[in-house]
């Protein structure tokens, strides 16, 4: 049976982080890869001074969580996300879906929803 395997993007405030991880691990998302990045959009930039010069910042520092799953419904991830992002101010962070076509586990070779899921008994 061919399950759908969605992938999410979270590109929220790096403080919101651990937040973000363990209400995401309560809800059975386990698996995730979490990058550093910079970005801008409505939050706008800052201004600093180095040196007696002023410069302005206009990439921000952001985090990007990503996770793929199958067997989690997406809504139900989306909206602890929200849950635990929103503070309603400019720089919550964005929330992308995709629907993946496929995915492989390199060291078994499992393809689809088999490749993202945990093996019983497989132990690390």
């Amino acid at each position: 049976m061919d399950r759908k395997i969605t992938k999410i993007e979270i590109v929220t405030r790096p403080s919101k982080l651990e937040d973000l991880k363990n209400a995401l691990n309560e809800i059975g998302v386990l698996g995730m890869t979490v990058s550093q990045v910079f970005g801008c959009g409505t939050q706008g930039g800052h201004k600093e001074i180095y040196r007696g010069r002023e410069y302005e910042i206009t990439l921000v520092p952001k985090i990007k969580l990503e996770t793929v799953v199958c067997e989690i419904p997406v809504e139900k991830v989306i909206e602890t996300a929200e849950k635990v992002l929103r503070t309603g101010k400019f720089g919550d962070g964005k929330i992308f879906v995709y629907e993946l076509s496929d995915a492989v586990r390199i060291r078994t070779g499992h393809r689809g929803a088999e490749a993202i899921m945990d093996i019983p008994g497989e132990k690390f």
